[in-house]
């Protein structure tokens, strides 16, 4: 094969590979994996990437990648990552779950997820809380994001059931993008139930 034949079959496996797919995902009572059900209000978009979900973490947004996200946790069973690490960084630690985790621990995951560019992670604020119909945790944090030097502040809703993991965590620019939604993921949070 020429060089430029080659090429061409790279570009073509390059460009296959970063195809990303957004899907509508309408207001009303949806279920999310084989459990856990949301009530939305309001339309979201539903991201799928190579590598960005799993068979039980789902990647939805408002306004549109890399401004906010939310981060559905279907039922993540013993060992499954709560964020997998990108192609380019398969030598990177894996954050994964394992049941009888405490709180602070699961955090820790979260944590090591979001930071693995070496962003800046703060916690601001943990609680005990009702997630999906059984005694979980609620917490807050800041993200000092290394690419852009932008703070994201987020809320995740935690509980595990069965020995599995069921979240949601939103994700947004402190300035604007979270303040205009997360009273709308507070009650997305609140809808939750698992069974």
């Amino acid at each position: 094969m020429n060089f430029f034949k080659k090429l061409s079959v790279l570009g073509l496996v390059l460009a296959l590979s970063a195809c990303v797919t957004t899907t509508k995902v309408e207001s009303g009572t949806r279920l999310i994996g084989d459990k856990l059900t949301l009530t939305l209000e309001g339309a979201w978009n539903q991201v799928s990437a190579s590598g960005m979900n799993g068979p039980h973490r789902d990647t939805w947004t408002m306004e549109g990648l890399p401004v906010d996200k939310l981060l559905v946790y279907s039922g993540l069973q013993s060992g499954e990552p709560v964020h997998p690490p990108e192609e380019s960084n398969k030598d990177k630690k894996v954050f994964a779950f394992k049941p009888g985790m405490q709180n602070e621990q699961i955090i820790a995951l979260f944590e090591g997820a979001l930071t693995r560019d070496s962003s800046t992670f703060k916690l601001l604020k943990m609680e005990p809380s009702q997630f999906g119909g059984t005694k979980g945790f609620h917490f807050e944090f800041s993200l000092l994001r290394k690419l852009d030097n932008l703070e994201i502040l987020g809320s995740a809703d935690v509980s595990v059931v069965n020995g599995q993991l069921y979240a949601i965590m939103y994700q947004a620019p402190k300035l604007v993008f979270y303040p205009r939604h997360i009273e709308r993921v507070k009650r997305i949070a609140q809808s939750a139930r698992i069974g």
